[in-house]
């Protein structure tokens, strides 16, 4: 029982982190740019493909994620420049609609360029065993990897936004881009480096997930839902509350559809559990953020205001 309960534990964790990379650069584009970005998920969907592709195409792993992180990061340059500075001033309506439609767009558009059928991302040699814990779990190495890849991204960021002047202007410009612009900070720049690093976050995300989920057009669009769940948990702006957050949101769903239906077993009639459980389990990140904004309307940690 033990063994079960710790990989269970291992996944939700491995799952967490994740949807933190996925949920960090949604909350650094929202936070400082206060824009509703629906396309975040065509980011992860293109950071999967890019890294199938390249990876089946040239067997370079390095080179694989180079293309990855690299184009998902021009891709976000470009979306910046060309659609998303006429949406800063507008309505939230406008930015929905015209990031909903870049999401269809971009389902599309992978499916003319790679096709309906999904790709296959596959895992590198040095990763694809698995290593012993302790007695009766050996977990996967590339799982492993996901969790130590998403502890350096996670320290990363925090000396990013913490400790550097780029940080300080991220910071500042999410207080008051106004006053931000009459400093003579360049505040366009600003915006379309920051948009980039979290386009590069969502590719990250993406080329990860594609070796365990499949590859394919709209993959992205249930974890973009999840990505949301996870930082109006944490706080709308908050890396802190992201990351602990998405580890919360990664273990309850995780544990949740591994154990609620044997533990509704034991309280009702097979038929019953086998009929509940399912539905419950995916209902718990949701009932999670209920209790949540229940007690706390703002969220775990949400970023100080003046």
């Amino acid at each position: 029982m033990f063994p079960l309960l710790a990989e269970q534990a291992l996944n939700g964790v491995q799952l967490g982190i994740m949807l933190f990379l996925m949920a960090a650069g949604l909350t650094l584009i929202f936070g400082i740019m206060q824009v509703i970005n629906l396309a975040h998920g065509s980011l992860y969907m293109a950071g999967a493909y890019l890294f199938a592709w390249s990876f089946a195409a040239s067997g370079s792993l390095a080179g694989a994620l180079l293309v990855a992180i690299g184009g998902t990061a021009l891709l976000g340059f470009a979306l910046e420049m060309s659609v998303f500075r006429s949406l800063y001033a507008r309505d939230p309506v406008y930015q929905v609609l015209a990031t909903f439609a870049l999401t269809l767009i971009a389902n599309n558009a992978v499916r003319m360029i790679w096709g309906d059928t999904a790709l296959y991302a596959a895992v590198p040699a040095f990763l694809s065993g698995k290593v012993a814990l302790w007695t009766g779990l050996a977990y996967p190495a590339f799982r492993l990897a996901i969790i130590a890849v998403g502890v350096v991204v996670a320290a990363l960021l925090y000396v990013l936004v913490g400790h550097t002047r780029l940080g300080m202007l991220i910071r500042a410009g999410a207080s008051d881009r106004v006053m931000v612009g009459a400093l003579g900070v360049n505040i366009a720049l600003l915006y379309t480096l920051v948009f980039g690093i979290g386009a590069a976050l969502a590719g990250l995300s993406g080329l990860l997930a594609g070796p365990i989920y499949t590859v394919q057009s709209g993959m992205g669009d249930d974890v973009l839902i999840l990505a949301f769940v996870v930082i109006v948990i944490g706080g709308i702006g908050s890396i802190r509350g992201a990351c602990i957050a998405a580890i919360l949101v990664g273990m309850v769903d995780t544990v949740g559809r591994a154990f609620l239906r044997p533990g509704l077993a034991l309280l009702l009639p097979r038929a019953a559990a086998d009929g509940a459980g399912p539905g419950l389990a995916s209902m718990l990140i949701y009932i999670l953020m209920a209790a949540v904004l229940f007690f706390r309307p703002r969220g775990l940690f949400p970023p100080r205001t003046r």
